[in-house]
């Protein structure tokens, strides 16, 4: 009989093999004939009988092969939580990345962006896998908002922040960044069956920036553009040309709640500056580029807008 190899065999087969092993040799029969019969290896037999003398029957049960479930994941389970969690409760545009809906290559940025690993398309859809996400067709729904919270936010803080900038003669800014590309950045398009759809990118060349940019309650407008990833210190960059544009008047800058925004650098910079800036944070789900600014001129002293 042709020795297999038991690491090729299943976990049941080679359990039943091993059985076979100890009623042969309780029998009398040698090694090399039990090695013969079974078809295991002589080292196969040997540790079928090792195992039972140690452990008895029990014993001859193989264990799970390859890694442990969990080992050798690049993100730790609470980086996993983190992520999965972001997933759920947010789409990309409200966390300011340039994809729609969430896809592989989508979920790839955000974990590259948060937690500094870059991984493959394929990892992150295992990812996806275990964390029971599917491809889904997405139905319409309002924009996620709190009315409660943005209506306590206008008639209980925001008056305080206005009241404060009037007698310490600043002036206030609304900040928000944006992805900017030249490219249709639209997932799946229909076509009939072997005729493959096809986008005109300008150019044939994808450019992608990145633009941070304020708008006052007056109109006027200043901004940024960032040929690289949006992080704490291009936004700290934009804040201390904020300031030189100033000329000496305060600056009180409302931003709303991307995790940059709220980054140990960036809270320790506008400490050391809080005679020149002072920052204030939108309610959760109000980011600026949405609802703010259709509120604003509700808020605003009513004033021919003012290029920047």
């Amino acid at each position: 009989m042709e020795k297999e190899d038991a690491r090729k065999q299943s976990r049941e087969v080679l359990q039943e093999r091993r059985k076979q092993v100890i009623r042969l040799h309780r029998k009398g029969v040698g090694v090399m004939q039990i090695v013969e019969q079974t078809g295991l290896s002589w080292s196969g037999v040997n540790a079928a009988l090792r195992l039972f003398e140690q452990g008895g029957a029990a014993a001859l049960k193989p264990h799970a092969r390859g890694k442990k479930p969990g080992s050798g994941r690049s993100l730790t389970p609470e980086q996993e939580r983190a992520i999965r969690m972001t997933i759920i409760d947010k789409r990309p545009e409200q966390i300011k990345m340039e994809f729609a809906l969430w896809s592989r290559p989508a979920v790839r940025e955000l974990i590259e962006r948060d937690l500094g690993l870059k991984l493959s398309v394929r990892s992150v859809g295992d990812y996806l896998a275990r964390w029971g996400f599917t491809p889904q067709k997405p139905i319409k729904k309002a924009y996620e908002q709190r009315p409660e919270a943005v209506k306590a936010w206008l008639e209980d803080e925001y008056p305080a922040i206005e009241a404060r900038a009037k007698r310490e003669g600043a002036e206030i800014h609304w900040g928000d960044e944006t992805a900017l590309v030249n490219t249709d950045v639209r997932g799946r398009s229909y076509a009939p069956t072997g005729q493959t759809p096809v986008t005109r990118a300008v150019g044939g060349t994808r450019q992608k920036l990145s633009m941070i940019a304020t708008v006052t309650n007056q109109g006027k407008t200043r901004w940024m553009i960032i040929d690289e990833a949006f992080n704490a210190d291009k936004l700290i960059e934009f804040m201390q040309a904020l300031i030189k544009d100033a000329q000496g008047k305060k600056i009180f800058l409302i931003l709303d709640n991307l995790r940059v925004h709220h980054s140990k650098p960036v809270k320790e910079w506008a400490a050391l500056h809080k005679e020149d800036i002072e920052l204030f944070y939108l309610p959760s789900y109000s980011p600026t580029d949405r609802r703010f600014n259709r509120m604003r001129p509700s808020i605003a002293p009513r004033k021919r807008h003012q290029a920047g």
